[in-house]
């Protein structure tokens, strides 16, 4: 059931819209970031021919729907109410397959950028220039720059130079599809700035080069404090993830299998060959802190695992916060679509 007009329900799960041309790769990404699919198996996925509506739930903060639109579907045809699928939208990615002629999708980027503004000008605006797999590494930076300078180019033709789009290189055989759907989803998150003064005060003070918050299921970082994120570092917390998963499934369960991989004891400790320590530790039951730091910092680890708990105490209070909101918009919902009768049987109008 395709509900777009509930305000309650979009405002506790923002909506992302997912739109492009056909086979521009939209359903994979979906597949590899959300489902755990391997980037090969894509090749034998059918094109999508209807709107797919995924929760995604995986976490406390990660926590929104996917509308997955087929490329063909022309949804500005009179019959399709496009105001009621921008209206509520937290943000809105659009899809280029780099190794295409992008004339077309650039047409298309356009028209839908321009009349999603219209309805809502609070969407942002997410260009994923995917499959860049295939290119090298000038090809790569010359596509972006070509394809940014005549999307911007359009809207500066149309008078909207206020939109801003923001671009982003992607593809399924690496890390960089994980990154992107990092920085859209960090923009849903109304806790953010709270969530990375958090970790810029944890690391200050435990002597840590870097630090991530990651949900441990979709290895989307929800925040990481202000320094710069190298791709490298965020590939090796990426991998330590899976190597601490895979082996709590093998070792972390009780004898009869029950039991669950993941819990508040986890916690893994690596150490890089080039004296760096890679240091895990479990925050709630789906999201973990990831460190990088010194050898010689990292002989201190009592004062990190206390500056932790304090981190974690923290979290735990933002997350209790959430919670709050949620069940109050909730209850909102309840009391607009169920207004209690009066005693002469009219309905009451809610306050």
């Amino acid at each position: 059931v395709l509900d777009f007009n509930d305000p309650f329900s979009t405002e506790v799960k923002p909506r992302i819209l997912l739109m492009g041309l056909r086979r521009s790769g939209k359903s994979s990404i979906q597949k590899v970031v959300f489902h755990k699919m391997s980037p090969n198996e894509t090749l034998f996925l059918e094109s999508t021919n209807k709107i797919c509506r995924e929760d995604v739930s995986n976490s406390s903060f990660v926590n929104f729907q996917i509308w997955d639109f087929p490329g063909q579907i022309d949804f500005f045809d009179p019959t399709f109410d496009y105001e009621m699928i921008f209206r509520g939208t937290g943000a809105l990615i659009f899809v280029i397959d780099s190794q295409d002629d992008y004339m077309e999708a650039l047409a298309r980027l356009h028209l839908t950028v321009t009349r999603a503004y219209k309805v809502n000008p609070d969407i942002n605006f997410e260009i994923f220039i995917h499959k860049v797999d295939g290119l090298s590494d000038d090809h790569k930076i010359e596509t972006q720059r070509d394809i940014h300078q005549r999307a911007n180019d359009d809207l500066a033709d149309a008078g909207l130079e206020k939109i801003h789009l923001s671009f982003y290189l992607t593809s399924i055989y690496d890390h960089s599809i994980f990154e992107a759907f990092s920085k859209v989803v960090q923009k849903l998150i109304p806790q953010l700035p709270t969530l990375e003064n958090l970790l810029n005060i944890f690391i200050s003070n435990s002597g840590i080069e870097k630090a991530f918050l990651f949900d441990v299921v979709s290895k989307i970082y929800i925040a990481t404090d202000s320094t710069p994120v190298d791709m490298q570092t965020y590939e090796l917390c990426c991998d330590m993830i899976d190597v601490v998963i895979d082996i709590s499934c093998i070792y972390g369960l009780k004898d009869d299998g029950t039991g669950t991989p993941y819990d508040k004891e986890s916690m893994a400790i690596i150490k890089l060959n080039n004296t760096t320590v890679l240091y895990l530790k479990e925050v709630t039951k789906f999201l973990a802190l990831v460190c990088f730091v010194r050898e010689e910092s990292f002989e201190r680890k009592g004062l990190i695992d206390y500056n932790f708990h304090c981190f974690r105490k923290a979290i735990q209070e933002v997350f209790e916060v959430r919670m709050k909101v949620v069940r109050s918009r909730k209850h909102q919902s309840h009391v607009h679509k169920n207004p209690r009768p009066t005693p002469n049987g009219t309905p009451r109008m809610p306050l």
